[in-house]
């Protein structure tokens, strides 16, 4: 899907039986990709959320998992990556992290659903 501001891409979670939705967008200074797996947290999910996000980044130690919009009415778990605008990649190369970035945000989205029931 694609509209002024972003390009979504959904790949199938077979794990979790979900799918995975990565939104690339730009800032000023950033390329974002903000990928979701479109289960949204009920209240008494949070905490356990945010212990999840923070189990996560800190195995990994890139942090990228996040309780999103935790005072809106639907909260959620995010991956969120960036790279700089002024960064040069090649297409392979974008390539490659991009597909690495999903291959995390897979295996993190699984965990988070297998490990702590989100």
């Amino acid at each position: 899907m694609t509209d002024t501001d972003s390009v979504s891409l959904q790949f199938d979670l077979e794990e979790t039986g979900r799918m995975l939705t990565v939104r690339f967008m730009t800032t000023k200074r950033l390329l974002v990709a903000f990928v979701t797996d479109g289960n949204y947290l009920r209240h008494d999910q949070l905490a356990v959320a945010a212990a999840a996000s923070n189990a996560w980044n800190t195995e990994q130690l890139n942090p990228m998992l996040s309780v999103w919009d935790v005072r809106g009415p639907r909260p959620c778990l995010a991956g969120v990556c960036d790279l700089p605008l002024t960064c040069r990649v090649t297409q392979a190369d974008f390539d490659a992290l991009a597909s690495d970035w999903v291959e995390r945000a897979r295996q993190m989205f699984t965990r988070c659903h297998e490990v702590f029931q989100l």
